[in-house]
């Protein structure tokens, strides 16, 4: 029977009945209608950030983690604009989020109000902005379009990216009836015929490399690409912000490493050996394929996912890559098993793994350094040697992100997040709450979520810690802290004749710092390896957030191939002039 209700109940029971179980958002006057609703929804919890960006990140990690969508809300204004830069990871990496974004009562568009953002009488735009950052985007002005706008905002969404619902106060507190749960809209995820890619992997002349990228974590196809995997017997690489993309093959298995500019010598050397490459799931875009550039140009190169890769090939187009995935699995099976018998065609299932990450001596080479604090690869050594399986690892933007994910595996069982889309740096704050509230809902055993992130990015928003606090979450903070912007500080040193610096800090001691805001906080600066390797352990066993705050020096150059390809020419002008003057 019809019944009249709010438009914020309607919004917040809507999500509820599709198993939303967190919406994150700092409330405000045009958003608190929404959170009173949220109050009055049971299996609902609204939490409290400290900043809208973080919020936004919150609802990103929360997509990641494998919960479902993620949803997001703020309030009009600054508020509203603080979600954009968040909004823009989710773009860029096509992570499904909603965004409801309150705005002031429509009788008061382009009339002078207070943030008004109608777009009207030389007001600011909000749809205008937020249609940017969003795959879509619209300004709700009747109650009555709640009903249709919100299941198209989530069908939008979920096809991979953020979709914006601007909603005014009074459409908010607006009436709406309702005779049934509300427009459903199917899930239009068509999956794409593999067929014309299965003929060339059916008749490849030789080994095939398989590219692994972010579709497939989004996706959750990781199990359909170890099956593909296995039928081809090929070896796997991912993209670095995909690396738990082929976690299912667990260790002693055939992953090759990370591509790209933080990635490992071997994914080139394998590649340029193949009959072809299958990218599942990516674009490749510059920061994944930088170096393989030579290999892709001399390999056949075929792929599958939601977009095409940047470089020319035969691509595929599916929105579900799990349906294609077991599709293309199915049709290459029974001819691969003939193949193999016929002409003893063999792919290693198997590569050595060395100390750390698997990759022995593939690693990148990095100049020594005397100066004091922990080295990223050390570091990095004790985090493999400490973290459990089923850890969720999220890692920030610098330096020491580029060191987590050259040197430092994903967990069995466990995601690895890292925000390349925009690369914001405070990105791993928000979106480690985000994955530590949404694992209880995406169906995987209770475990700890660790984040990674240097000083830089903890100045921008690691307040949020005190958030991890609030709901007393079962995270670890593990803080590189060099007193700098490391890896501005690099690009200075390497760039600019090392001249000056902009981007070293006055000391600071994080743990001890943030031990003083936090009374009961677990919270500690570490100096020395072996101190590191306690204090982690410790860390791990608090019940609720802790951090470890570990000196490192802003000298260091990470294992990131821009820098050490300047760092050899450097070193090559040095030599010749040291001969010319000798001669």
């Amino acid at each position: 029977m019809p019944r009249t209700h709010r438009v914020v109940d309607h919004i917040v029971e809507y999500l509820a009945e599709m198993g939303v179980d967190h919406i994150f958002g700092v409330d405000g006057a045009n958003i608190e209608d929404l959170y009173d609703a949220a109050h009055f929804q049971s299996s609902i919890t609204a939490v409290l950030a400290k900043h809208e960006f973080s919020a936004a990140t919150m609802a990103d990690g929360y997509s990641r983690s494998g919960a479902g969508l993620g949803v997001v809300m703020a309030t009009s204004g600054g508020g509203a604009l603080n979600l954009v830069a968040g909004l823009g990871e989710s773009l860029a990496s096509r992570v499904p989020v909603l965004a409801l974004v309150g705005q002031p009562a429509t009788a008061m568009d382009g009339r002078g109000s207070f943030q008004d953002t109608s777009g009207r009488n030389g007001a600011l735009n909000a749809e205008a902005v937020f249609s940017a950052v969003s795959v879509w985007c619209r300004r709700v002005l009747t109650a009555a379009d709640i009903g249709s706008a919100l299941p198209r905002a989530i069908a939008a969404a979920r096809a991979g990216g953020p979709a914006v619902l601007l909603l005014p106060k009074d459409i908010q507190q607006g009436y709406v009836e309702i005779g049934h749960p509300g427009e459903r809209l199917p899930d239009r995820r068509p999956a794409g015929d593999p067929k014309t890619i299965a003929r060339v992997l059916r008749n490849a002349g030789g080994p095939v490399t398989i590219i692994a990228g972010e579709q497939v974590a989004r996706d959750d196809a990781r199990v359909e690409l170890e099956a593909l995997r296995g039928v081809l017997r090929a070896r796997v690489a991912t993209v670095p912000d995909a690396k738990d993309a082929a976690a299912a093959t667990g260790f002693g298995s055939p992953l090759l490493g990370v591509t790209g500019v933080m990635g490992h010598p071997t994914v080139a050397e394998t590649l340029a050996a193949s009959a072809v490459c299958l990218v599942v799931g990516t674009r490749l875009s510059v920061t994944a394929r930088a170096g393989l550039e030579e290999a892709l140009a001399s390999v056949q190169t075929v792929s599958i996912g939601s977009a095409p890769p940047y470089l020319a090939c035969t691509h595929v187009h599916t929105e579900n890559l799990r349906d294609s995935l077991r599709m293309l699995t199915a049709t290459l099976s029974e001819a691969m098993t003939e193949r193999r018998s016929s002409n003893g065609f063999h792919v290693p299932c198997s590569a050595p793994f060395g100390e750390v990450g698997g990759y022995g001596d593939k690693e990148l080479t990095t100049p020594p350094l005397t100066a004091p604090g922990v080295r990223y690869r050390d570091a990095m050594a004790v985090l493999d040697g400490v973290l459990p399986d089923g850890t969720d690892i999220v890692v920030d933007a610098g330096n020491t992100g580029a060191a987590a994910i050259h040197y430092l595996p994903a967990r069995r069982g466990g995601r690895f997040t890292v925000a390349l889309g925009m690369g914001g740096m405070g990105y791993s704050f928000g979106a480690g709450i985000g994955m530590a509230f949404g694992r209880a809902n995406s169906g995987r055993p209770d475990g700890r979520t660790v984040v990674i992130a240097g000083d830089g990015a903890f100045f921008m928003h690691g307040t949020e810690v005190h958030t991890a606090v609030q709901y007393q979450l079962p995270l670890t903070f593990v803080l590189f802290n060099n007193n700098a912007h490391a890896m501005c500080v690099t690009r200075e040193q390497l760039f600019y004749d090392d001249l000056y610096s902009y981007n070293r800090f006055r000391a600071s001691k994080l743990g001890a710092g943030l031990a003083a805001m936090f009374p009961g906080l677990t919270s500690v600066d570490v100096a020395e390896l072996d101190h590191f390797a306690d204090a982690l352990r410790a860390a791990l066993d608090v019940d609720g957030p802790a951090v470890v705050s570990v000196e490192c020096a802003a000298d260091e150059i990470p294992p990131f191939a821009p820098f050490l390809a300047r760092t050899t020419e450097k070193e090559n002008q040095t030599d010749v002039i040291k001969s010319t003057a000798s001669a």
